[in-house]
C-alpha cells in the first residue's frame, strides 16, 4: 500500500509539473507575466515567492494544478503592465501557451519511452499458451507452446516481434482497424515456420477493450516444470519435487502449465478428490507418481489443491535499443498512443466501445504500484503511457481542457472577434458538467474493478 501511494504520488507530481511548466515556459518567453504556478488545489501547503514575483505554491489536493497569468478579464491591470497581461498577445502566441501544455507532455512521453528502451526490460517471448475453445487464435490452428515471429497485414510486409507485448499491441492496432492479421510462426525452439491468420475483423466493434486478448485467445505460454512444492502438503506427499516437467496426466499429454492448473482444481468432483495419474520427467528420467490432491472450499465449490506453482514463467528475452533506435521507437509509441487514445475516445462516443474503458485514479494507483515493483524501466513506460493520455484528453475540444480554449482561438482566427462572454459563461457550463460525468463513470469503473465487478 505505501509502495502503491508513493508511486501514485510521484505520477501525478511529475506530470502535472511538466504539464504546468509548458504552460509556464511559453507564457514567459512570449513576455506573459505569470502570477501564481501551483501543484494542486486546495489549502496552501508550501509558498516561495520567486524573483520576477511568481509564487510557486504546493497545495493539498494533487488533482491538478494551473498557472495563473496576468489577465484583464479577471482582475484590474496596471497601465504599465498591460503588455504583459495574456488577454493582450497576439492571438498565435495565446494559442501557443495553451498547446504548450499538452504539447509538453507529449514530449515528455518521448524522453520517457526512451529512457526506457535504453535501461532495457525483460519480457515474456512471444510464445503462446493454449487458445481458449472456439476462439480466433485456436481457429487460426494456433498451439500452445507456438512462437510468434513477425505480423503481417498484407502478408507481404512482416514485422519481427521481440516480445508478448509486441505481438499483443499488433493485435489491438489490427483489431481497431477491422483488418486481419498474419502470424509468422515456429515452434517453441524456433522450427517448423508456417502461417497463420487471426480473422480479427470478425470482432464485433464493442469487443475491441481491456479483455481482448481473451477473446482473440491469446495467452503467454507457461512451462509445465514444477516450483516451489509445499513441504508436508498433498503435492510433496505424493512424491512431486520442485523442477519435474509434468509430461500427462490420466494420460492427457500436458503442453502449458494451465492445464495442470486446471486438472487439479477440478480433481474433487462432489467434494471428494479422485487420485490421479502423473507422468513426470525429473533429472532425464520418466516417473509414474499417483497424486490425490487436498480439498477445500472456494468459492462455495470444493477443488483440488496440491499446495505447489503448477508452473514456471515462459522464456524472457531482454528488449533494449540503443540511442537514436530508442529515440526513434519511443516517438513511433507516443505518435501510435495518441491515435489509439483518440480512437478509443471516438468509438466511446459513438457507441462503439464500452465506456468500460474509462479509467480513474484507482486504477492509475493500481497500475503505478504494480509498474514500480517491476523496476525502472517499467515504470518509466506506464507514466509514458498516463503522460500520452493526459496530453491527448487535454486536447479534447471540451471548454474547461486545453482543447475547448484552443477552438475559442480557432473561431477568433477565423471570424476575427472573440467568443462572447455569454456563450463563453454557457460553454464554461456544460464542459464542467461532461468533465464531471467522465469522472463520475473513471470513479464507477475504478471501484467495480477492485470489487470484481468488472
Amino acid at each position: 500500500m505505501i509502495t502503491t501511494v508513493f508511486a501514485f504520488l510521484l505520477t501525478l507530481g511529475v506530470l502535472i509539473v511538466i504539464h504546468e511548466y509548458g504552460h509556464y515556459r511559453v507564457a514567459v518567453a512570449c513576455g506573459v507575466k505569470v502570477l501564481r504556478f501551483s501543484v494542486g488545489f486546495g489549502r496552501v501547503l508550501y509558498r516561495r515567492v520567486g524573483k520576477t514575483g511568481t509564487e510557486y505554491v504546493l497545495c493539498a489536493l494533487p488533482l491538478g494544478g494551473y498557472v495563473r497569468m496576468l489577465d484583464e478579464r479577471e482582475s484590474p491591470v496596471a497601465p504599465e503592465e498591460r503588455e504583459q497581461a495574456f488577454n493582450r498577445r497576439p492571438l498565435l502566441q495565446r494559442a501557443a501557451i495553451v498547446a504548450a501544455g499538452p504539447a509538453a507532455n507529449l514530449l515528455l512521453a518521448v524522453l520517457l519511452y526512451s529512457a526506457a528502451h535504453w535501461i532495457g526490460v525483460d519480457e515474456p517471448k512471444a510464445v503462446l499458451g493454449p487458445p481458449a475453445a472456439s476462439s480466433l487464435a485456436q481457429r487460426a490452428g494456433l498451439h500452445a507452446g507456438d512462437w510468434v515471429r513477425a505480423t503481417s497485414t498484407d502478408g507481404v510486409e512482416w514485422k519481427d516481434l521481440r516480445s508478448m507485448t509486441d505481438l499483443r499491441w499488433e493485435i489491438t492496432q489490427a483489431a481497431m482497424r477491422g483488418e486481419p492479421l498474419q502470424l509468422l510462426v515456429t515452434d517453441r525452439d524456433g522450427h517448423g515456420s508456417r502461417h497463420a491468420t487471426l480473422d480479427l475483423g470478425s470482432l464485433a466493434t464493442t469487443d475491441v477493450d481491456a479483455r481482448l486478448m481473451q477473446r482473440v485467445g491469446i495467452a503467454t505460454y507457461s512451462e509445465p516444470v514444477l516450483g516451489d512444492v509445499k513441504p508436508g502438503g498433498a503435492g510433496a506427499k505424493a512424491g512431486l519435487e520442485a523442477g519435474d516437467r509434468v509430461l500427462a496426466i490420466d494420460g492427457v499429454a500436458i503442453d502449458d502449465a494451465s492445464r495442470v492448473y486446471d486438472l487439479i482444481r477440478t480433481s474433487a468432483p462432489g467434494g471428494v478428490a479422485k487420485t490421479m495419474q502423473w507422468t513426470v520427467e525429473r533429472a532425464g528420467r520418466t516417473l509414474e507418481l499417483a497424486v490425490r490432491p487436498a480439498v477445500i472450499t472456494e468459492g462455495g465449490k470444493p477443488i483440488g489443491r496440491l499446495e505447489l506453482y503448477p508452473g514456471q514463467p515462459a522464456a524472457l528475452v531482454t528488449v533494449r535499443y540503443g540511442f537514436v533506435d530508442g529515440i526513434v521507437e519511443a516517438a513511433t509509441q507516443t505518435w501510435q498512443m495518441s491515435a489509439l487514445t483518440i480512437k478509443t475516445l471516438g468509438r466511446m462516443l459513438i457507441g462503439e466501445a464500452s465506456l468500460k474503458n474509462l479509467s480513474g485514479p484507482l486504477t492509475i494507483a493500481d497500475y503505478a504500484g504494480q509498474s514500480v515493483r517491476l523496476g525502472l524501466a517499467y515504470y518509466l513506460g506506464f507514466l509514458a503511457v498516463v503522460s500520452v493520455s493526459l496530453g491527448v484528453l487535454n486536447l479534447l475540444p471540451l471548454p474547461v481542457l486545453d482543447g475547448g480554449h484552443l477552438m475559442y482561438y480557432l473561431f477568433e482566427g477565423v471570424t476575427g472577434r472573440p467568443v462572447s462572454e455569454l456563450w463563453l459563461e454557457r460553454l464554461q457550463r456544460g464542459g464542467v458538467a461532461i468533465m464531471l460525468v467522465m469522472m463520475s463513470l473513471a470513479l464507477y469503473n475504478d471501484v467495480a474493478r477492485l470489487l470484481g465487478l468488472q
